[in-house]
């Protein structure tokens, strides 16, 4: 897969000497108490993408096909760039523009400030694109930049492109979907597939390090590894589908600890000091867990299922569900000092939910195939990814297809 002569490219040249660069760094703020709506902005599809701020501008896509770039203090659009296919992950930032991998199997260049591209590159997955594995397969792979080469998942395999040149350095094909984020460090990248195991490649030569093969269980024998990966204390830990988070050897590829979730996926992970913060999906909580042992520090209820992470301030977290809540909780003793809804929530969660947020007796009638959980989703504003915070201004994006921001009194 080393070959270059598969390359399908127009990527324009320039922007050279790129430095490590992912999700922009947050400045430490706390809300110490429920914020208040400042604006909402309207999509023309529901959203799981994870917004991004940056100098006061949100940048967010849409399973509309669109990406939107808002003013943060305002919510007015400055610009939106369409593309051939639903956006399920985030922007990529750099100095010289951001980078967006659209399902259509396209990764673009666009300019930070007109969302005019500058380049595209098309991934080998043909006219098809990307596709999902299956409706509860909302993600695919935000792209990492270390130097000056972008990394990312789409289709069964692991790309490596230089954004100096747009040439295609190498390839890896795993034996599943690709939807993870990679996660890099010094010369070894970390991905996750569908076929269940967890990937250490070597970003110099592309080739394989060691593959991890997680457990499986009865209800997903492969144990699909769609949790993006995170690196913390000499160990790269990942969430998969077989209930389990497993922490596992940088260099080794052994498993130090796991942690089993008795109901559900724990996918999210946040990594903050020596602490590592998981959002679990059926068992509906957020768990704080000492990075080494992977043993408990305290565990928050989360009242339904959380897919996003937790952007993190300076004492305070927050995080969001998929019934369109938003919660602020004290890092050090996981105590939720408030919560705040989307309005999607408010004008229909008893059509869905009791008062406490349960299921109603029944939701059995209600919920029938997947499209009917979907509906669900979208009609309570469910949010899938995490939430972007910046100053005062603390931003999520919805399945009800609005993107909301959030305003509260900043204490530092």
């Amino acid at each position: 897969m080393k070959s270059t002569l598969l390359i399908l490219l127009v990527l324009l040249v320039g922007h050279a000497n790129c430095q490590v660069m992912s999700t922009p760094v947050m400045e430490p703020a706390d809300m110490l108490t429920k914020p208040t709506l400042l604006w909402k902005y309207k999509t023309n599809g529901p959203i799981v993408a994870s917004p991004v701020i940056e100098n006061g501008t949100v940048f967010v896509g849409s399973l509309d096909s669109t990406l939107y770039a808002l003013d943060v203090a305002t919510g007015k659009e400055k610009w939106k760039q369409p593309t051939g296919g639903a956006i399920r992950s985030s922007v990529c930032m750099s100095p010289k523009g951001l980078f967006l991998l659209s399902s259509d199997g396209f990764l673009f260049r666009i300019d930070k400030d007109s969302g005019k591209v500058s380049g595209f590159y098309q991934t080998m997955n043909g006219y098809m694109g990307d596709h999902q594995n299956d409706y509860a397969d909302y993600f695919t792979s935000t792209p990492v930049i270390v130097d000056s080469t972008i990394y990312f998942g789409s289709g069964e395999s692991i790309y490596a492109i230089s954004i100096t040149d747009g040439f295609l350095r190498w390839t890896y094909k795993t034996g599943g979907l690709v939807h993870t984020r990679p996660a890099i460090v010094r010369d070894w990248l970390y991905a996750g597939s569908f076929d269940g195991n967890l990937y250490a490649i070597d970003i110099r030569t592309g080739s394989l390090v060691w593959k991890f093969k997680t457990t499986g269980k009865y209800t997903f024998p492969k144990g699909e590894v769609t949790g993006n990966p995170v690196i913390a204390g000499g160990m790269v830990i990942a969430g998969a589908r077989d209930n389990n988070l497993y922490a596992v050897d940088l260099r080794g590829g052994y498993c130090n600890w796991l942690r089993q979730f008795p109901s559900g996926w724990a996918l999210p992970i946040t990594v903050n000091d020596s602490v590592l913060y998981v959002g679990s999906s059926d068992d509906r909580l957020l768990c704080a867990f000492d990075i080494r042992t992977g043993r408990d520090i305290w565990k928050a209820p989360a009242g339904f299922n959380v897919f996003g992470g937790c952007a993190i301030g300076s004492k305070f977290g927050y995080f969001a569900t998929l019934a369109g809540k938003i919660h602020g909780v004290e890092l050090s003793t996981g105590q939720i000092f408030w919560s705040a809804e989307v309005d999607s929530y408010t004008a229909n969660h008893l059509t869905w939910l009791k008062k406490n947020d349960s299921y109603r007796a029944d939701i059995g009638k209600l919920i029938s195939t997947p499209l009917d959980m979907l509906t669900m989703y979208r009609q309570l504003g469910g949010i899938f990814g995490t939430p972007a915070l910046e100053g005062n201004h603390l931003v999520v994006a919805g399945y009800d297809g609005y993107i909301y921001c959030f305003s509260g009194e900043e204490k530092k």
